[in-house]
């Protein structure tokens, strides 16, 4: 590899690179986000819910079931939270290999990437969710919503707006983190600054990844402020809380019911 910018091809040959290093990213960071969201919505919602008073404080009649689940989730999200990643990623890869079936490249950095997403973006549902005014769940449950009606239509679409600042953070994390599984082979960005710039005495290269790894995280944090206060914008534009929810028998709320 020739290290003298100007050299004949040099731009070229690091412009390529970079491409394939930033689908490499790309591809890391959407299939981690796919399993982080389908893991870590339905993963907050049960925290907040199998607390005292909660929607599902007491599963099957059981408020020492709903105990147990609830310190049992706590306990695996402040685990998940508090190990560094590069000892995750060391620690199952007897586990990523069985998933997988090896332990380096990019499809393998999917499972550690994931695993160490799923509990950040727990958290960040269950704060969103506990800054909804508990007066909105009361009014759903007189109203005759189930619990299903209630976290589609009070929980979700009110907390949606914080939900999406915090998916946005968890995407900076999990590209932060796609970084590190560059250096032992994970591929991507981070690779490229390892391999090609670090090993290769290459500064250009170095430059180059940071200036895209920026210019990635900007991109999705502005993308994320806008459509959050969109969202924000929506909910406080709702006229009542009669329009989400109606009664069992499938009548709607009266207008001094739909005023709570």
């Amino acid at each position: 590899m020739n290290n003298d910018p100007s050299a004949p091809g040099f731009w070229s040959a690091l412009v390529q690179v970079l491409l394939t290093g930033t689908g490499q990213t790309l591809y890391m960071v959407s299939v981690a986000l796919l399993i982080t969201l389908i893991v870590g919505l339905p993963l907050g919602i049960v925290l907040v819910g199998t607390e005292r008073g909660g929607l599902f404080a007491a599963p099957f009649g059981r408020r020492g079931l709903g105990v147990a689940i609830n310190r049992v989730l706590d306990f695996i999200v402040n685990l998940g939270r508090s190990i560094p990643f590069i000892i995750v990623m060391i620690a199952i890869i007897p586990f990523t290999r069985l998933i997988v079936g090896t332990f380096i490249g990019t499809t393998a950095a999917i499972v550690p990437l994931s695993i160490v997403a799923i509990p950040f973006f727990a958290r960040m549902v269950e704060i969103a969710l506990k800054e909804i005014d508990p007066g909105l769940t009361e009014a759903a449950e007189s109203l005759g919503a189930t619990r299903g009606q209630i976290v589609r239509k009070v929980f979700i679409p009110e907390a949606l707006p914080s939900i999406v600042l915090g998916l946005a953070t968890t995407i900076t994390s999990i590209i932060n983190f796609s970084a590190m599984v560059g250096v032992v082979a994970g591929g991507g960005l981070g690779d490229v600054a390892f391999r090609y710039g670090y090993q290769g005495f290459n500064t250009p290269y170095i430059i180059a990844v940071i200036i895209v790894i920026f210019v990635i995280v900007q991109i999705i944090a502005s993308v994320a402020a806008l459509i959050a206060r969109r969202l924000l914008h929506e909910t406080a534009s709702q006229v009542s809380l009669g329009s989400l929810v109606s009664f069992p028998n499938g009548t709607q709320p009266t207008r001094s019911q739909q005023s709570i």
